[in-house]
């Protein structure tokens, strides 16, 4: 999650943040909107059951990932995540494609700068920001964390593939795979805490008033919140970003 920027982005126009689009295909518009669909409906699975249980969505994952353009681990991951909340919060209602949108802005799902999601769910190598230092367009985060998480004992970094800086990750930061470590660098317990700290911030993300509560408490900028609307209301539909 990236540090909170200073005011609010006036964005007047719609964000075409979507690359290959596909001209010339056959493809299904875009929705508009907010929230964004809800995607593929997931399948019935225990989500209590032992070691990685998103694995129980290797098969959905499968079917869809490679239109996507998604890693299917991490696609299992955001579906874990939010089916968790369904059965943890169902007042929540957040949808997996808000969480892959989330993700493909922060890291590109766990792949930024030649990173991989291997088939445990972490990325290797991390993935580690720069350091929020005060430097022009940064904001100023000086450690909480003595460099445990981000290697940086001076600043905080945002790291991981949702991007979360310690402190945040810290006070939400969950176990989703059973391994027993809360690892901001893992893709499962990533997504399930953005699940849950998303779900805190904005309520009934089925609503437009929460789900943009939502997305602007993740990150305070109005042309983020247009991308990731706009990526995830692809993926609802099939489509890569």
């Amino acid at each position: 999650m990236l540090p909170k920027k200073s005011g609010i982005l006036a964005v007047a126009l719609v964000v075409l943040a979507l690359a290959g689009c596909g001209i010339g295909r056959d493809l299904p518009p875009i929705p508009e909107g907010i929230p964004p669909g809800p995607g593929t409906p997931l399948p019935l699975i225990d989500v209590d059951g032992p070691g990685r249980t998103a694995l129980q969505l290797r098969g959905w994952a499968g079917d869809q990932a490679g239109a996507l353009g998604i890693p299917p681990v991490a696609l299992e991951a955001y579906g874990y995540a939010a089916a968790v909340m369904a059965s943890s919060r169902p007042g929540c209602g957040i949808a997996w494609t808000t969480l892959a949108g989330i993700a493909s802005v922060e890291s590109k799902h766990g792949t930024h700068r030649g990173s991989g999601v291997d088939d445990h769910g972490t990325v290797v190598p991390p993935i580690i920001g720069i350091p929020l230092d005060g430097a022009p367009g940064v904001a100023l985060i000086r450690d909480t964390d003595g460099g445990r998480l981000d290697g940086d004992p001076f600043y905080d970094r945002a790291v991981g593939p949702l991007q979360f800086i310690p402190e945040t990750w810290q006070r939400w930061g969950v176990d989703a795979n059973g391994d027993g470590v809360i690892d901001p660098q893992n893709i499962d317990d990533a997504a399930l805490t953005a699940a849950r700290y998303l779900c805190a911030s904005g309520g009934d993300l089925t609503s437009e008033r929460g789900w943009q509560q939502a997305l602007m408490t993740y990150n305070q900028s109005t042309r983020y919140l247009l991308t990731v609307r706009d990526r995830a209301a692809a993926y609802s539909v099939g489509r890569r970003v």
